[in-house]
């Protein structure tokens, strides 16, 4: 079937296509299909809009896969989705060249994902500046991943596409320079080659890291098998235990590789001494339901287009942290990828999907990353956080400018990105400024390990807390919790709770007195990282009242309803005070150094005013006094001298009692524990002495710019409850002789 500008469609099948019953997606397999690019001036190739069959990752490929191309390749895609196109995006076409090309492999561009498209449009053009050609057979590829898992087909989507594989074009592309053969289903095996990274002798060749294995051996029950007759394959080797768990990840046969599009057998490495970090570039909007699905758009590019005998990662790692199988061969050894050119001898390769030159990565990456990193070096006893020595298989310049030369040892990290060994900004700058968040999250101590709060009874005041003995201990940390090992709540340096990495909390009983508590974090690796301890009082006194509830009177306006009066009480405790609560009458609650309040109370009621003292701990104790306002009016008193009576509602009880004349005066006869005089003020009120059991107490004014009536202007307070008398005397002051006296208050 002849595409846009005379490419072929050329496809492989992931798995058979069936029925996958009545509400459910029918299963299709994975498509490969290319297109050529025109245009016969030396310094740009281009396809222009052309109409497709579905696809989701697009790739640019060209004859010959050691040739490097000198320029930008760049493609629009058609959403069948939203219909809309989108801007031109930039292919990465700085990929590791292979060491030992065979027959039928390309040159390739990373591939990037797109999502669901059904239109491309693409260009090449030559770098500015150089005089190399761009290479020949330059080609658009375009992968389908398919839907050939049952998990898929429950997902939903976009309906099959119904492929179907036809002859060549009728005629030839406008780029004469185009490949005149599809891309084949898988490349074919040709003879063994050394186990170590070579040097080709031409620049224009350099060695890769992915010789071909001597035999073709398909996992597929229908592939095609065509081992050499004189080489025996040796069996893989034992898979040594880590020093950490292994992470969860989906195996080939969960993601729904198809084992036929590489039937040669693995070849692995003598251990795994680094881990490489790449990003495979592409849209980074995906849903993480088609992670399956781009990790075999991958697949078929690297095997399909670039025409690799497998996928080249050993890991790929989605957004949410998904960690999928790449590289056939067993997850738990050492097997040789194609992943980073001239280093792939010593290492295994992770890569991260989508782009991350501007962003970085999640959270839920970082710590899949780590885990895998951890987990595989673990195996040889290697620190993720650590350096090593590898020796380079190729002679090559890194992206900093680094020159290395074949069979020379060179110093990198245990966790490198892909620009470190090769002249690529892969894995992406905000994704490599990341990497050292991997080493420290993989190789331990727990990072960012500190107590949040000590609750279940405890309270802090100052730098301590609280508890009468129980304590929980919450706690937080920078590390995912599926590195941590094992959390240990010490208490006076001493280990009281150990729980699970996954725990956020312990808890303990402490005997009475001081103490030291911390956090001890387990890294899976064994190593331990502690908080600061924080210090914790354990203890069981109650407060004592040092002084009960005592009432006692006030300056202030004077109702029946509400007598101005003053609560008194003093608490202590051995500890830590905590607060003072007023529970009858009326609610109220006081700190720790607060001695007294303001309130008011009901004459002639008696009323229990309770208080409850408590510390730090929760310890806690209660203290009640009963006490009763009591109202005596002028008419109660015994007169001396002459006194006038006068009448109003704004007078306690209606009436009051009125002198101007010299010596006059009012006694009140009472037993309680505080007294106060209450009267009428205004600007030509006058002033009395105030004789307390015989003996003058004080000189009273009762002059006030503003008129003020039930006024308690003079208190006095016993400390204890007895029989008093209280006298008032006209002092006859000149120009404003008269007093008005309301009566009297006291507290019994």
């Amino acid at each position: 079937m002849v595409l846009g500008g005379g490419g072929v469609v050329t496809y492989a099948v992931a798995s058979p296509s069936h029925d996958s019953g009545p509400g459910v997606r029918a299963k299709r397999p994975v498509r490969v299909y290319d297109l050529a690019l025109g245009g016969a001036a030396s310094d740009k190739r281009e396809l222009p809009r052309t109409g497709t069959r579905e696809f989701s990752l697009v790739g640019v490929s060209w004859s010959g896969p050691t040739v490097r191309l000198h320029g930008t390749a760049q493609v629009r895609t058609h959403s069948s989705v939203t219909g809309e196109w989108s801007d031109w995006q930039d292919l990465d076409v700085d990929a590791d060249p292979l060491e030992h090309p065979e027959q039928g492999e390309r040159g390739a561009s990373e591939p990037r994902w797109v999502g669901a498209s059904d239109g491309v449009e693409a260009r090449v053009l030559r770098k500015n500046g150089t005089a190399r050609a761009l290479p020949k057979g330059l080609q658009v590829n375009l992968v389908d991943p398919g839907v050939v898992t049952d998990a898929e087909t429950r997902v939903g989507g976009a309906e099959p596409a119904a492929f179907v594989a036809e002859g060549t074009p009728d005629a030839s592309p406008s780029d004469s320079a185009s490949a005149s053969a599809p891309v084949t289903d898988s490349p074919s095996p040709t003879d063994s080659v050394s186990p170590t990274d070579s040097v080709s002798p031409t620049d224009s060749a350099p060695p890769t890291d992915s010789p071909s294995p001597t035999d073709s051996v398909s996992s597929s029950p229908t592939a095609t098998v065509s081992p050499s007759p004189t080489v025996t394959t040796p069996p893989p080797p034992t898979a040594p235990p880590s020093t950490v768990p292994r992470p969860p990840i989906s195996s080939r046969a969960e993601w729904g590789a198809d084992e036929s599009l590489s039937p040669d057998p693995s070849e692995y490495n003598a251990d795994v001494k680094a881990v490489f970090v790449h990003h495979t570039d592409g849209d980074n909007t995906y849903a993480c339901t088609d992670s399956a699905s781009i990790v075999r758009g991958i697949y078929a590019y690297h095997t399909q287009v670039k025409g690799w005998n497998d996928i080249g990662y050993n890991f790929l790692v989605d957004k949410c942290g998904t960690v999928f199988e790449g590289r056939k061969g067993g997850v738990d050894l050492p097997v040789l990828g194609a992943h980073t050119y001239g280093w792939n001898r010593e290492s295994t390769g992770i890569a991260v999907l989508g782009t991350y030159s501007t962003t970085g990565v999640g959270n839920a990456v970082l710590e899949a990353v780590a885990r895998v990193a951890a987990w595989k070096l673990g195996q040889y006893g290697a620190d993720p956080a650590g350096t090593v020595q590898l020796t380079s298989g190729a002679t090559q310049t890194n992206y900093a400018g680094s020159t290395y030369t074949a069979g020379t040892k060179y110093t990198f990290q245990r966790v490198s990105g892909h620009r470190d060994g090769f002249n690529t900004q892969c894995p992406g700058s905000s994704l490599y400024a990341q990497l050292p968040t991997v080493r420290a999250w993989a190789a331990g101590p727990v990072q960012g390990l500190k107590v949040t709060s000590v609750a279940g009874g405890a309270s802090l005041s100052g730098s301590t807390y609280y508890t009468k003995g129980a304590v929980t201990v919450n706690w937080s940390a920078t590390t995912p919790r599926s590195l941590v090992k094992s959390f240990e709540l010490l208490v006076d340096g001493k280990v009281a709770t150990t729980v699970a990495g996954s725990a956020s909390s312990a808890s303990a009983t402490l005997a009475l007195g001081s103490h030291t508590v911390a956090v001890r974090a387990v890294h899976q690796s064994g190593r331990t990282a502690t908080t600061a301890s924080v210090n914790v009082v354990a203890e069981t006194t109650a407060p004592a009242f040092t002084a009960n509830p005592a009432l006692s009177l006030r300056t202030g306006t004077v109702n029946t309803t509400a007598v101005p009066v003053t609560l008194g009480w003093k608490a202590t405790d051995n500890a830590a005070l905590r607060s003072v609560t007023l529970l009858s009458p009326g609610t109220a609650v006081y700190g720790p150094t607060t001695y007294s309040a303001a309130r008011t109370a009901a004459s002639g009621t008696a009323a229990t005013w309770s208080l409850r003292a408590a510390d730090w701990a929760g310890n806690t104790r209660t203290a009640s006094a009963a006490f009763t306002p009591v109202i005596l009016q002028e008419s109660s008193a015994v007169k001396s001298g002459s006194w006038a009576g006068r009448s109003s509602s704004s007078y306690l009880g209606g009436a009051s009692y009125s002198s101007g004349s010299t010596g006059a005066s009012l006694t009140w006869t009472f037993t309680g524990r505080s007294a106060a005089w209450v009267v009428s003020r205004a600007s030509t009120s006058g002033q009395a002495y105030v004789y307390v059991d015989g003996v003058k107490a004080a000189t009273v004014d009762l002059k006030s710019a503003t008129t003020l009536y039930r006024q308690a202007i003079w208190t006095k307070t016993w400390s204890a409850s007895a029989k008093h008398t209280v006298k008032i005397v006209v002092v006859g002051t000149s120009g404003r002789p008269t007093i008005t006296t309301d009566g009297l208050v006291y507290v019994k």
